[in-house]
């Protein structure tokens, strides 16, 4: 629920609510979808601090800021008289993402559990999987009922009255460091040279990865359009990721961690871009490459957080969670607008030509990670 109510109040919020707040305000399209731009760069800037904070204080206080943060953010929002004071609520939500989204959840469940994380990561994403499909259709709701700035108000509350509480009841208080000079260098070291080029493939992965889902996510329905597809059906075949996602996760939890972390990055690589590959082909198998496609970003979601574990171990995880997550946010908040350019200048072939090429890249990382395990 925690994971939920981030994702879909912040990420998944813009969807919904641009149009209306657009409509309502006169402020322009590009500047309202653009405040999302605006938080994920504020996250990316705070997030390798965030690493640091949860190592040395465990993920609750984290997370509860987390929730403190999402309901300014959207207080600020929804009493905002003007553009700027609108862009300045979600700076205050960008720093809600930096301390709530997936990777300071994943630092969380590294800080509590150890080497022993992955399937409560596995666990977290399956859930987390639904955050558009809870909250799209809830903040259609709202707006509908009550208009979008009373919908930022209840996103509010339900911050205060739901997140907040549920993670400062049930997530347990983190163990002690342990102690002495040898725990402290081993944690504060730099990177051995194996393990720079390992952080550095991982973070290009990131990279790629983060700007491939940011133009997908913003940019499918054009992109399908622009192959013949009616809008109607065009909204239908995005549907399918979904489920796809949600079920990639299941069959990853099935196997109970019987494999290295490499491979279920190095499958959804493949799969991504073998769904990619298919729509840019013009092939009539629509649903068959989305389907692909949300298979592989489902269980990407799961590698990114236990890769880096497998890779670097528990005691540093937190860390360098923080320290990854930065490019990749920095990714996913200039993608869109990039892929805009690639669309308008280029046409559909173009942008189809990048997502192709980003995602056969990746493949490329993961597989050059096997060198590193």
């Amino acid at each position: 629920m925690v994971e939920i109510l981030a994702w879909g109040s912040s990420f998944y919020l813009p969807a919904v609510l641009a149009g209306p707040i657009s409509g309502d305000t006169g402020w322009p399209l590009a500047w309202v979808v653009g405040g999302l731009s605006v938080g994920l760069l504020v996250a990316a800037i705070a997030s390798p601090r965030v690493g640091i904070a949860i190592h040395r204080h465990g993920g609750r206080p984290v997370l509860a800021s987390a929730a403190l943060l999402l309901a300014m953010g959207h207080v600020v929002i929804g009493l905002a008289p003007n553009l700027p004071t609108f862009l300045a609520g979600w700076l205050v939500i960008g720093l809600g993402m930096g301390c709530g989204l997936y990777d300071p959840a994943f630092a969380t469940l590294g800080r509590l559990y150890g080497a022993e994380a992955r399937s409560a990561i596995t666990t977290l994403t399956l859930w987390g999987g639904f955050a558009s499909t809870v909250c799209w259709p809830l903040s259609a709701f709202l707006v509908e009922q009550v208009g979008w700035r009373n919908a930022c108000l209840a996103y509010a509350g339900l911050h205060l009255t739901a997140t907040l509480p549920l993670v400062l009841w049930l997530i347990p208080k983190a163990p002690a460091l342990a102690t002495g000079r040898d725990m402290g260098r081993r944690v504060e070291a730099p990177l051995t040279s194996r393990e720079r080029r390992g952080f550095l493939l991982m973070a290009g992965v990131l990279v790629l990865g983060g700007t491939v889902m940011a133009l997908v996510s913003v940019h499918l329905i054009a992109l399908l359009q622009a192959r013949g597809v009616a809008l109607a059906a065009a909204v239908s075949y995005g549907a399918l990721i979904g489920p796809a996602q949600v079920g990639a996760r299941i069959v990853e939890m099935a196997t109970k961690g019987r494999h290295h972390p490499l491979w279920t990055l190095t499958i959804a690589m493949v799969l991504v871009a073998v769904g990619l590959a298919i729509l840019a082909l013009g092939n009539p198998a629509v649903a068959v490459a989305l389907i692909l496609y949300g298979a592989g970003n489902g269980i990407y979601s799961i590698a990114r957080g236990t890769v880096p574990l497998a890779l670097f171990g528990a005691e540093r995880y937190p860390v360098l969670v923080g320290r990854l997550a930065r490019p990749g946010l920095i990714a996913q908040a200039f993608a869109p607008s990039l892929g805009a350019v690639a669309l308008t200048y280029g046409g559909p072939d173009t942008a189809y030509a990048i997502l192709v090429m980003l995602a056969l890249a990746n493949v490329g990382l993961a597989i050059a990670l096997w060198s590193v395990r």
